[in-house]
């Protein structure tokens, strides 16, 4: 009842207004913003990627780019919260207005463009949290870094970010930067796989750590794409898939007056593609490398369909703008069954 309140007032602002001003809202309380949370862990622990994970629901990427929130975010019952996208150096990403709300559909578009401080602020702020629970941290590229040298800008991320996260994320699959899709092709991502997992060899002697590599794909995959991400996955050792991303199609928010607007849609339009993808990658897989389920979750029995899909976590974003922190609640107490 009361974020239905709050939403209400949130949603006659600027959608990009009203998410700074949530955040700053929730920080503000603090720890006090666990009154507004899912409740403690109750025997929900999932092991993934070698990482106890408190609960199998996270913070989707996007929502904290700079990792500015962490604490108030983390209080609110996720199991994990990932930060970024981030790049090694600040951007302003794409002109305003870049944020559009498809209200009837529970939907949102955006063409924000890895917006960020750059890495060596949000490190900042990843050292001021007193978080010491699951971190993800999302990586990508400069918007002007040349395609040729996009591996250039994962490494300088991944050697800075390497210390501090529990997981890193590769984030190839944004429809907001140019090209940056092109990172999915065979060639491409075995070039960049093969780079990210011989520096991650490295950075392990040097941190007497290995940790995870997450790769974070799109929605609008064929099966051949499918098949060839799955293969080079296995073939790298990287540790688990996100599916998805968002989707540059408009299936199911035709009609729309903000349908189009340039950009990625996400939300619950995005549900069923994005699971499709989701269940392909799993039998692609056979098992052999855990997934990560986002993408159109808006309810608890969505966070389930995930997992019947092949999800052994779930990611919320979207959902969590409309349906507010009783969403987690109700994806943590639908995985449980």
């Amino acid at each position: 009842m009361l974020y239905s309140l709050a939403r209400a007032a949130l949603f006659k602002l600027d959608p990009e207004v009203a998410h700074d001003l949530t955040l700053k809202s929730l920080s503000k309380l603090g720890s006090g913003a666990a009154i507004l949370g899912a409740g403690a862990d109750r025997g929900e622990s999932r092991r993934v990627m070698g990482i106890d994970f408190p609960n199998p629901v996270g913070l989707a990427a996007g929502l904290d780019k700079n990792g500015e929130y962490i604490d108030a975010l983390a209080a609110l019952g996720f199991g994990s919260i990932e930060i970024g996208t981030v790049t090694p150096r600040p951007q302003p990403g794409n002109p305003k207005p870049r944020m559009f709300r498809l209200v009837e559909h529970e939907a949102l578009i955006n063409r924000l463009g890895f917006n960020n401080d750059g890495v060596e602020k949000l490190l900042a702020n990843v050292e001021r949290s007193s978080f010491r629970g699951v971190l993800g941290i999302n990586i990508g590229k400069n918007f002007d870094t040349p395609m040729e040298k996009a591996a250039d800008d994962y490494l300088a991320c991944l050697d800075a970010v390497y210390a501090r996260a529990s997981y890193v994320t590769v984030n190839i699959s944004s429809p907001n930067t140019k090209n940056l899709r092109d990172l999915q092709s065979e060639e491409k991502l075995d070039e960049l796989l093969a780079a990210l997992v011989s520096r991650r060899k490295s950075l392990a002697r040097k941190h007497g750590a290995m940790k995870p590599i997450a790769v974070k794909v799109a929605p609008d995959l064929d099966d051949a794409q499918i098949d060839a991400i799955a293969s080079l996955t296995m073939k790298h050792g990287i540790d688990a898939l996100i599916a998805t991303n968002t989707t540059i199609s408009r299936e199911g928010v035709e009609g729309d007056p903000r349908s189009a607007e340039a950009g990625g849609l996400s939300g619950r339009p995005l549900m069923a593609k994005s699971t499709a993808v989701l269940a392909k990658l799993s039998r692609a897989l056979g098992g052999a490398v855990p997934l990560i389920g986002v993408g159109g979750i808006t309810t608890g029995a969505d966070a389930h369909a995930k997992a019947a899909a092949g999800a052994s976590l779930v990611q919320i974003y979207t959902g969590f703008i409309y349906r507010g922190p009783q969403l987690i609640a109700d994806a943590r107490r639908a995985l449980r069954t």
